[in-house]
């Protein structure tokens, strides 16, 4: 069809754009007449396409059409009229001249919300459905009948700006589309609008769009995302116009610290917090407002309120100096009726628009990679020399982010001050629980309690390298913290320092830093598919972070098990809400605390101290939970896979009990067999899931086995009881030797995790018979062969059925080495490259060419 386009701005464009790919000839342009020098973008690219372009300031003239005006549109010969935005008022000698008349887009669902402020009432009386209607135009009034109408559903903290970005543009340029389509095959219905539910309300300005605070939270809410972008709702504070944008309702009885600020008029002050300024509705409820603005323009975070305008200006280096001045040349591309960019030049002063920020933003993303900015940061910094500071600090790292706030409780110990912080960590902030509920956590040492914050779960990208600079910047802080780690580990868990300081802290380390060499190594893989006709074909197959995941990990290694799935779950480019054995807190929350400093952005490391019963069952219920990652019993292991299948089939990885066999063969090196037996069992005073559960001794060396090990197990046990004899009560638990233990015993069947060693013998040479023994077990975690005669430990290596077999050895973990179980131990592995696939989903594509 022959079409006259008649509007404006980019959604005009993409119209435009589109009908033109459709194959109309778009025999004309009408749209506003140039502003400050520059061309609306549907004109000017129209102008560029060679369509012919007018630019009439007016259509009418004491309600009748310009006779010129009206003369210059007929004669472009058009069949239908596409009005995609459109501010002037046409007369209805246009609009009923062409063979189809005229369509033209509404952003609300009609009859609802007649007039040009619609998508600000839709807000504004807090309609839970919003949508647009492209109907056949009438006089302005936004009665003609109804052609096409699609609905969405508005969020709760909807602005006109995210409606928009999100359903209104991109729909509605689509559904315009649509439209003449029906019209082009002789489909179009013309639905005549229902006056029943019909409103018409008054255009949005800045001088209707003052707060009224005598009005529920609700209310104060919908008012001001209502008017948020424009016209903004505002309020006289402190003797002059503040202007209130991005506001968010806060859940029943939300409490925080701050100052307070005196509004006129509201129900109470408000109060300025680190998270914005906290507003009060007539009915107690409260809200929270992210930015203000002030008359002459600038725009501030709510939260620096009281601190706006305290930073000393920093002074540009060489290379940023340049970076400035190929700014002030974007700046000029985008003002161009500015004729020099000054320091004092102000973005919106000069004439910017939003899409003018957007491009902006885009511009600094081309020539600075590292400073990713939001259009929030240039309506904050509208001068050139306050937007070139901005950009500066963030490239140097220094763009006044917030402070980190911790609540430390302080403890001289271990020749230091250790600080720990003791609170829930959600979204990059310590904070406490609703209702304020804490929980004692022991040491069990002495007996002494700390308090810790009681989590209820809660639900960011980030680039490969940003991953890998991370990861690689907190192994180094907690380096640089280890004693401080392993103080806190050893008050927490009961575990020896040296011990906590090697392998607890230290095995954390290094995990880090080897998933942090993996973050910009995985990879998919091409493949050749079947002889397909025609036989062009290409497949290939993406690794994909799977997106939010759970992590519940035990109290025998409580930093430890966090760093080995944490880590790895990190690498792959997923965000972590980490619970916490509830005994053993507080080497997570330091964790945390060192995470931020490293530089994780808000929301993608979270920890949640509790109960599993509460918040371990909340995150294995949560529907935006696709991952969990558990490390304890076999019992809770399987109640985890339940919840996790029903909620929403999560993937699931688990490692659970272990009774793990170890084998001594007669040819072993019996100092060796001794040594490395009771390491297998006492390490980590047995609180270990890979501990050897029951060792199978050959009948020929049973006895002289077991005397060495007892004598050494006593000479042990005094010592450490003469190093602890002169501390208060703590818990404590002697080391136990069980001899001629039976299949079927109890103690035989069942997990200790403690300090028990449990022996039994086999007959010489039945090396048959020992494997079926040591297979009879419902676990599958670990198991170990002592022998010199490498065919046979090859041969029971092979036979044990076990995640991990260790020959000659034991305990020999390792960050490169994957760690997992078969059977009742669980599945899915830690550790090594097999770590990173439990934490992402693989995609194939095929692409016929």
């Amino acid at each position: 069809m022959r079409i006259a386009v008649i509007g404006q701005s980019v959604f005009g464009l993409e119209v435009y754009k589109e009908l033109r790919k459709e194959g109309h000839t778009i025999v004309g342009v009408f749209t506003i007449p140039d502003k400050d020098g520059k061309a609306d973008p549907l004109g000017a690219e129209a102008e560029k396409d060679g369509v012919n372009v007018f630019k009439f300031p007016r259509w009418r003239l004491k309600g009748k059409g310009i006779p010129e005006v009206v003369q210059v549109y007929k004669a472009t010969g058009a069949e239908l009229n596409v009005m995609p935005f459109c501010s002037q008022f046409i007369p209805m000698e246009v609009i009923d001249h062409p063979a189809h008349g005229s369509i033209i887009y509404h952003p609300s669902l009609l009859p609802r919300h007649r007039g040009a402020s619609a998508i600000n009432w839709t807000l504004i009386h807090g309609d839970k459905k919003g949508g647009f209607t492209v109907f056949w135009a009438d006089d302005g009034l936004d009665t003609g009948p109804i052609l096409l109408q699609r609905e969405c559903d508005v969020e709760p903290d909807d602005t006109v700006n995210t409606i928009y970005k999100r359903f209104l543009f991109p729909e509605g340029v689509k559904g315009t589309v649509d439209a003449v389509r029906l019209i082009a095959a002789g489909n179009a219905p013309k639905i005549v609008q229902p006056e029943e539910g019909a409103t018409y309300e008054g255009i949005q300005k800045k001088d209707n769009a003052k707060i009224d605070w005598n009005q529920s939270a609700q209310a104060l809410h919908n008012w001001i995302r209502g008017n948020d972008k424009v016209p903004g709702a505002w309020a006289e504070v402190d003797g002059q116009k503040v202007t209130f944008y991005g506001s968010s309702l806060l859940d029943s009885g939300a409490t925080a610290i701050g100052q307070p600020l005196e509004i006129p008029g509201a129900s109470q002050p408000g109060l300025v917090t680190k998270a914005g300024l906290m507003l009060f509705g007539n009915d107690g409820k409260t809200l929270l407002v992210k930015n203000l603005q002030f008359k002459d323009g600038k725009m501030i975070a709510a939260a620096r309120y009281f601190s706006s305008g305290s930073s000393a200006s920093v002074e540009l280096t060489e290379e940023e100096k340049a970076f400035a001045e190929q700014m002030r040349g974007v700046w000029k591309s985008i003002l161009t009726n500015v004729d020099a960019i000054e320091d004092s030049t102000d973005f919106f002063k000069s004439g910017a628009a939003s899409m003018d920020v957007v491009r902006l933003v885009e511009e600094v993303k081309l020539r600075a990679s590292g400073c990713q900015l939001q259009n929030e940061d240039v309506y904050m910094n509208t001068t050139f020399q306050d937007f070139i500071q901005m950009c500066v600090r963030k490239l140097r790292g220094e763009d006044d982010e917030e402070e980190l706030v911790v609540d430390y409780v302080e403890k001289n110990i271990n020749n230091m001050t250790i600080r720990m912080p003791h609170q829930l960590f959600i979204n990059g902030e310590f904070v406490d629980a609703e209702g304020g509920k804490t929980y004692k956590t022991i040491n069990p040492t002495d007996g002494t309690a700390y308090h810790c914050v009681h989590g209820h779960a809660v639900m960011g990208e980030q680039g490969v390298q940003e991953r890998a600079e991370n990861a690689a910047l907190l192994a180094d802080l907690m380096e640089e913290h280890q004693e401080e780690l392993a103080t806190i580990e050893s008050m927490d868990s009961g575990a020896v320092y040296t011990l906590a300081l090697k392998t607890h802290v230290g095995m954390s380390i290094q995990t880090f830093r080897y998933f942090a060499g993996w973050c910009d190594k995985i990879q998919g893989c091409t493949i050749p598919i079947n002889q397909a006709r025609p036989n062009r074909n290409l497949t290939f197959t993406k690794k994909e972070p799977i997106g939010v995941c759970a992590i519940v990990i035990p109290w025998n290694y409580p930093l430890m098990m966090l760093a080995w799935k944490t880590a790895a779950c990190l690498a792959a480019g997923n965000t972590v809400v980490l619970k916490p054995a509830q005994v053993t807190p507080l080497t997570a929350v330091k964790f945390a605390e060192l995470a931020a400093r490293a530089g994780f952005p808000k929301g993608v490391i979270n920890i949640l101290p509790g109960s599993g019963a509460l918040v371990g069952q909340r995150l294995s219920d949560h529907p935006d939970v696709r991952k969990l990652g558990f490390t304890g019993s076999t019992e809770i292991g399987k109640h985890i896979m339940k919840s996790c299948a029903v909620s929403n089939v999560k993937k699931v990885s688990l490692e659970l009990g272990g009774k793990s066999p170890l084998i001594i063969f007669s040819d072993c090196d019996m100092d060796k067999a001794v040594r490395m037996g009771m390491s297998a069992v006492f390490f980590n005073k047995g609180e270990n899931c890979i501990a050897a559960g029951r060792l199978f001794v050959e009948e020929n060396i049973h006895d002289q086995y077991v005397k060495r090990v007892v004598r050494v197990s006593m000479l042990t046990y005094c010592l450490v009881y003469l190093s602890l004899w002169y501390l208060s009560p703590g818990f404590f638990f002697e080391p136990t030797i069980f001899t001629d233990v039976q299949d079927h015993m109890f103690i035989a069947i069942e997990e200790s995790f403690g300090p028990v060693m449990i022996l039994s013998k086999f007959k010489s040479g039945d090396v048959d018979e020992v494997l079926r023994r040591a297979n009879a077990t419902e676990y599958g975690l670990a198991s170990g062969v002592f022998t010199r005669d490498i065919s046979k430990a090859l041969y029971v290596s092979e036979k044990l059925n076990a995640g991990t077999v260790f020959v000659n050895t034991y305990n020999k973990t390792d960050v490169a080495a994957p760690f997992g179980g078969f059977k009742q131990s669980g599945f899915g592995k830690d550790l090594g490259q097999e770590a990173l696939n439990e934490y992402l989903k693989t995609k194939a594509v095929t692409v016929e060419y």
